[in-house]
């Protein structure tokens, strides 16, 4: 008796519990698309990610040019000839490889400028999520963008708008 009466206890005081609790939702991927920061920065990152690509594009053809003129000239070469020219094209494709690993690799600069860029904005939101949150008594506030478990979900819990009044940008 006394076990059910504390599982009843121990019940009643989760439910209270999770029910005291409240949440809401936001959509980062609206809140930045709305943000003409965030778009300018994603602008910014994609003419200097082309540029980046349009360099180590133009080494990686000169190192396949390279390679097409030996091969169509290996015949006519002497043996310290052959062996100077595939260390050039050994060296043109090392230059290719480091390029691109300069440039988009895990900390390449396309990294560190898509941090310079894009940190200060997701403060600002983060800060602005958490001014409502504080405002509106909310423990949790969940992101539906990337949250792929999340079947449905009221539009009424939804303060993505609350979010950018707070950013200064009104929907």
């Amino acid at each position: 008796m006394k076990k059910i009466l504390f599982s009843v206890i121990i019940a009643l005081a989760a439910f209270a519990t999770a029910s005291a609790q409240k949440f809401a939702l936001v959509d980062m991927d609206y809140i930045l698309r709305n943000v003409p920061a965030y778009e300018m920065a994603n602008e910014q990152l994609n003419q200097v990610s082309q540029r980046w690509e349009k360099e180590v594009n133009n080494l990686s053809k000169e190192a396949e040019t390279m390679f097409k003129n030996y091969q169509s000239e290996m015949v006519f070469l002497s043996d310290d000839q052959k062996k100077k020219r595939e260390e050039e094209i050994v060296a043109k494709e090392k230059e290719v490889t480091d390029a691109r690993y300069k440039y988009f690799g895990p900390e390449g600069e396309l990294f560190k400028k898509r941090q310079a860029l894009m940190k200060p904005i997701q403060e600002d939101v983060y800060n602005a999520v958490k001014a409502v949150a504080e405002e509106k008594g909310y423990q949790t506030i969940f992101d539906r963008a990337s949250s792929q478990s999340i079947v449905f979900a009221s539009p009424r819990i939804d303060v993505s708008n609350e979010v950018l009044a707070k950013l200064g940008y009104s929907k």
